[in-house]
């Protein structure tokens, strides 16, 4: 078993502005325009895909939560060979762990690299989501949870659920509840406003500011679990995004083929992948006396951290699992840039904001760029990639180097981190 370094040679997204079912297209339209998109990008042509084939050194790997429910569909894997003909008899295969199911993708693809099965592999992301009204998805998404103890007959059970965890923060911290309140909604200012710098997000073109997050509970603010309200939460989302990865022998020639040296090529340098109890319940249980609500989380990092022999000094960039306010919250102790319980500080100091220290979904995040379940941990692999290659356009981050990115999911059951960087 080998150790291959992993390299990523880019890719692209899909406009998460889109409603590709308004548009009478399918989740097959989305697959052929993001695999025609992304190939162009990385100047990887279908006769390479051919050659790669005939010795059996690529792959591809679909992230995918719910097809089945959203559009009545599985085996995803396959769907490569309608895009085209290149794909016949490449292996490919579906992979899937609620709203971390693109990191788990990723993680497949990157273990076939380092153990030298294949040189090339296409991780594609994808959901289609808006076939369904909000309410029909939010029962879906309950899937995610545990169904007959968590979400059956539950209006929304996952803003529930994160609502839990926001309660449980300020219990366990003793925090001031407006102060809380309104660093939540700091949050939610900063992941619009990153995101309206973001050509492809979902609210680029929405109005959100500071007052608007903290009118909660008003019309158009509405509360849907706990404290938290629509501000709160990331969005409901039609879209894809591959990631191209690539073993050091191949991105070698890739890199001098382009006219560039394996230096220009960032490489995934760490990871980590923990479970934690799938019940919120569990979970709060569990990390009774822990300084972390998310032990798990925190360990998924410290894990990608040791593997990379680095620490959060080191990481220039964060793409984070915003799902809810309340889960960023509790990232920015995971990472290590405060301690547990003082997150509040980084975020009142500007620490995470766009141009501070330790800026966190520069992309606009979940919140912002919108959330197609499938999809996010595959667009945040491809954004830290943007970012440390210097190609984020007007939401680039000066000097990024290395970025780390935390996909979960469930309530934090499934926790997923990489690190990239050059």
């Amino acid at each position: 078993m080998g150790d291959n370094k992993v390299f990523v040679l880019g890719g692209e997204q899909t406009d998460f502005q889109r409603n590709w079912s308004k548009e009478g297209k399918t989740f097959v339209s989305m697959m052929r325009e993001i695999i025609e998109d992304s190939l162009e990008k990385t100047g990887i042509e279908y006769s390479e895909i051919k050659r790669l084939n005939k010795e059996n050194r690529v792959a591809v790997f679909v992230g995918n939560f719910d097809a089945e429910q959203y559009t009545n569909q599985g085996h995803l894997g396959a769907f490569l060979t309608e895009v085209n003909p290149a794909f016949y008899g490449v292996p490919g295969a579906r992979y899937e762990a609620a709203c971390a199911s693109g990191s788990v993708a990723l993680d497949a693809a990157i273990s076939h690299i380092r153990t030298d099965d294949y040189d090339l592999a296409i991780v594609l992301g994808i959901e289609v989501m808006k076939t369904v009204s909000s309410s029909v998805g939010g029962d879906f998404l309950g899937t995610a949870a545990y169904y007959e103890k968590e979400a059956k007959g539950v209006q929304f059970p996952f803003p529930k659920l994160f609502g839990k965890l926001a309660d449980v923060i300020l219990e366990r911290y003793g925090l001031k509840e407006e102060r809380f309140m309104d660093a939540l909604a700091e949050i939610s200012r900063i992941n619009y406003a990153n995101a309206k710098r973001n050509p492809k997000s979902q609210t680029r073109s929405w109005f959100m500011n500071k007052e608007h997050a903290l009118a909660r509970g008003g019309d158009n603010n509405m509360a849907v679990g706990g404290r938290l309200c629509i501000t709160d939460c990331s969005q409901v989302t039609d879209g894809a995004a591959v990631t191209v990865l690539a073993s050091k022998d191949y991105a070698k020639a890739y890199a001098k083929k382009h006219g560039k040296s394996l230096g220009d090529i960032p490489r995934v340098k760490g990871w980590g992948h923990r479970v934690a109890p799938i019940t919120f319940e569990a979970k709060k249980d569990e990390s009774v006396g822990d300084k972390y609500i998310l032990p798990w989380t925190r360990q998924t990092v410290k894990d990608a951290y040791k593997r990379a022999g680095m620490d959060v000094k080191d990481i220039d960039v964060f793409e984070t699992h915003d799902c809810f306010t309340s889960s960023e919250y509790a990232a920015i102790s995971a990472f290590g840039i405060s301690d547990p319980g003082k997150e509040h500080i980084a975020i009142e100091e500007g620490t995470i904001d766009f141009g501070g220290k330790k800026p966190i979904n520069p992309s606009g995040g979940l919140i912002g760029v919108g959330h197609p379940v499938g999809a996010s941990g595959v667009r945040m692999m491809l954004d830290l990639h943007k970012q440390v290659t210097g190609n984020a356009g007007e939401y680039q981050v000066k000097g990024a180097k290395n970025g780390l990115m935390l996909n979960i999911g469930g309530s934090a059951t499934t926790n997923m981190v990489f690190i990239v960087g050059r």
